[in-house]
C-alpha cells in the first residue's frame, strides 16, 4: 500500500510519518510531499520517497499521487486560499483512485469558530467527491501555547481574553498517532471523528500548572477582546493578526474548543498527553 502524506515537512506531517514507521510501515511505501527541500532530503535519508507538493500547483499533486492508495491531506496554512487548495488535492486523489484522510477543525460544519468556514467548505467538497474519506476534526494543539508557557514561566503573567473557556487540546504526537492508525485501517472509512484531549483546561489551570512546574507564581490577566487587541498591537502585531488572535480567544471563551468525548484516546489506545506532563517536558522540569 502506498500512502501519500501532504504537508509532510510540517510539524504534524513529520510526526505522522514517524508513527507510520513505528508501526512497521515500509518507508519505501510512504510518499512525503512538501515544499521544504531540506526537510524532504532528511526524510529521503530514511528511505522515504519524497515529492515536491504545492497545493497551488495541481501538476505537483498529480505527479506525487501516482500509485497512491491513501492520501493524508493535512490542511494548508494559507487562510483564505485553503478551500481552493484543498479542492486541488481532492481532485488529484480522485484521479489516482485513492482514499483520503483530512485534518479538519472541531465541529467544522456547525461551529462559529473563526477557522471553521474553510474546513466546512472542504468537508463539503469531500462529501460530493465520490471518494472514500475520513475526517479528523482535530481540536487545538497544546504546542500552540509553547510561547505562552515559556513567557509565563519567565514573567509570571499570562495575558488572555479566554475567560473561563476550556480547551480540549492534545499534542501533535497524539493527533499524529490517530492519523497513522486511521491510515492503516479501513475501520474508520466514512467517519467524521471529533478528536480532542481527555482533560480540557482553562487558563487558570494553565497558570497553576506552570507555577507548579517552574516554581514561579503565575497570574492570569483576563482582559476584554478590545483590550486584548490593543495590547497585541502594542506588542507589534498588525491589525489583522491581532484581531485574529483575539477572535480565537473569544471563541474559546464561548466554549467552542471545550468538548472532548474520548474518541482520540480510544483510537490511539492510551490517554492523551496531560497538560502537566507536557508543560514539564517543555520546561525541562
Amino acid at each position: 500500500m502506498t500512502i501519500v502524506i501532504t504537508g509532510a515537512t510540517g510539524h504534524l506531517g513529520r510526526q505522522v510519518i514517524e508513527q507510520l514507521l513505528a508501526r512497521g510501515v515500509d518507508p519505501s511505501t510512504i510518499v512525503a510531499g512538501g515544499r521544504n527541500e531540506d526537510a524532504l532530503a532528511q526524510l529521503a535519508g530514511k528511505g522515504i520517497r519524497t515529492a515536491r507538493v504545492d497545493y497551488s500547483d495541481p501538476s505537483t499533486l498529480d505527479d506525487a499521487f501516482v500509485g497512491a492508495e491513501k492520501v493524508l491531506l493535512i490542511s494548508g496554512n494559507e487562510m483564505g486560499k485553503r478551500s481552493v487548495q484543498h479542492k486541488a488535492v481532492i481532485d488529484a486523489a480522485r484521479k489516482a483512485g485513492a482514499s483520503l484522510v483530512y485534518t479538519s477543525a472541531p465541529k467544522a460544519s456547525t461551529s462559529a469558530l473563526v477557522l471553521a468556514p474553510e474546513h466546512k467548505a472542504t468537508e463539503g467538497l469531500l462529501e460530493g467527491s465520490g471518494l472514500t474519506y475520513t475526517v479528523l476534526r482535530n481540536n487545538w494543539y497544546t504546542e500552540n501555547y509553547d510561547d505562552t508557557i515559556r513567557q509565563a514561566a519567565t514573567t509570571g503573567s499570562i495575558l488572555t481574553s479566554t475567560g473561563r473557556g476550556k480547551i480540549a487540546s492534545a499534542t501533535r504526537r497524539d493527533y499524529a498517532e490517530a492519523a497513522a492508525v486511521v491510515l492503516l485501517s479501513d475501520e474508520y472509512a466514512g467517519e467524521i471523528l471529533e478528536l480532542g484531549g481527555d482533560e480540557p483546561w482553562d487558563f487558570d489551570e494553565l497558570a497553576a500548572t506552570v507555577s507548579e512546574v517552574a516554581g514561579n507564581h503565575v497570574t492570569v490577566n483576563q482582559v476584554s477582546t478590545e483590550e486584548h487587541i490593543a495590547a497585541l498591537k502594542g506588542f507589534g502585531l498588525d491589525d489583522g493578526t491581532a484581531g485574529f488572535v483575539a477572535a480565537l480567544d473569544a471563541n474559546i471563551a464561548e466554549g467552542l474548543l471545550a468538548e472532548s468525548d474520548g474518541t482520540l484516546s480510544r483510537i490511539i489506545g492510551r490517554p492523551t498527553t496531560p497538560l502537566r506532563q507536557y508543560v514539564g517536558d517543555l520546561l525541562g522540569a
